[in-house]
């Protein structure tokens, strides 16, 4: 079983400097591992070409900024693009029929992938912002 814990380096004039610009990493987070697990950790880190803090760096940050989706999210993600898809086809038709033109297959697909590309992050704002009003307890505001 492995603990983690975070730790502060003793403050100087320097670090404290440091702490206050931004950019700057000055925690360190420590953890145990087995010496087959550090084996395997030295391993897959020399495999990607980083160093061990670097490797294990990136892949804490990515796993708290990459989550995964719910089940809810990944309705709701459908849900918005399907929402996106109609209101942007409705006016691209709207458009072309104003110019008397047709609404071309390559808009029609861009229209999808624009969708596609911005279904999940936008299926999180809506949830996010539910849940912002009336303090958190949800509905509205």
């Amino acid at each position: 079983m492995s603990t983690s814990r975070t730790t502060s380096p003793a403050v100087s004039s320097a670090s404290e400097s440091a702490q206050e610009k931004p950019g700057f990493r000055t925690k360190t987070i420590a953890t145990r591992v087995t010496p087959e697990e550090l084996r395997e950790i030295e391993a897959a880190a020399e495999k990607s070409g980083k160093t061990l803090a670097e490797w294990l760096r990136q892949l804490s940050l990515n796993a708290v900024r990459e989550r995964a989706a719910d089940p809810t999210e990944l309705v709701l993600s459908e849900v918005a693009a399907l929402r996106y898809m109609l209101l942007n086809l409705f006016h691209a038709t709207a458009q072309a029929n104003a110019e008397s033109k047709h609404l071309l297959a390559e808009s029609v697909l861009k229209i999808r992938d624009q969708a596609n590309a911005r279904k999940l992050a936008d299926a999180r704002k809506m949830v996010a912002d539910f849940l912002a009003g009336e303090g958190g307890t949800g509905g509205p505001k």
